[in-house]
């Protein structure tokens, strides 16, 4: 299951009728808009193609000038990264080490050089 949310752009004195076509065209979730014309959908397809259908769908209702994706949420390729997780050493080990004190771990990285307390 993929869900991606979608900027949708339109002139002011369009919005009323572009907010009611996209709440009938039923391939989309209406969320709220702004006075500007923004309105801010979201979309849900089995893969990236059903969602991209969807989209194209969107785009070609009259007054919309733009439809841009801006998040999206994939199940299989958080389970993939999960898995990957599960069996990896990206967390350091000491982040798990219930005998060491937080206020002990001292941050290397980058940051801007700060110093982290």
């Amino acid at each position: 299951m993929n869900i991606s949310s979608i900027v949708v752009q339109t002139l002011p004195e369009n919005l009323a009728k572009v907010v009611d076509d996209l709440k009938k065209c039923e391939v989309c979730d209406y969320h709220f808009h702004d006075e500007k014309g923004r309105i801010i959908i979201t979309i849900e397809g089995k893969n990236v193609d059903e969602e991209l259908k969807k989209l194209r769908v969107i785009e070609a209702i009259p007054n919309i000038i733009a439809a841009d994706m801006q998040m999206a949420y994939s199940e299989d390729e958080l389970n993939e990264n999960m898995e990957v997780l599960a069996n990896s050493d990206a967390v350091p080990k000491m982040l798990n080490d219930d005998s060491i004190h937080p206020k002990d771990i001292v941050y290397n990285g980058d940051l801007k050089k700060k110093v982290l307390y």
